[in-house]
């Protein structure tokens, strides 16, 4: 979405829609169950757990991390990733309003 069309909708309105575009595929699900059980692992464990090419899920891992839903720390030459627990917890938020406003 173009920034002149986001101004039209509130902050709430697009960070959820941020968060559910990062994700709407499910190999971006089947990312953060995986880094939710095991903090602190690397793209190789996550490339031999499922069976997705490298590339691919390092595309994944950037649309995550651009929607702040990951955060990575550099351990020597590995990006460690583990899920940003305050952006996790915030965005619950916004869902459980969201879903509290929409359903009366």
């Amino acid at each position: 979405m173009g920034f002149t069309k986001s101004v039209i909708h509130t902050i709430a309105q697009n960070e959820l829609a941020k968060v559910f575009k990062a994700l709407s595929h499910p190999a971006r699900i089947a990312i953060m169950e995986y880094i939710s059980e095991n903090p602190g692992c690397i793209c190789t464990d996550l490339v031999q757990t499922m069976e997705l090419a490298q590339s691919t899920i390092s595309q994944h891992l950037n649309e995550l991390k651009a929607a702040n839903l990951l955060e990575g720390e550099i351990r020597g030459k590995k990006m460690c990733y583990t899920i940003n627990l305050d952006k996790w917890y915030g965005t619950k938020q916004l869902i459980n309003d969201y879903f509290i406003s929409t359903s009366k």
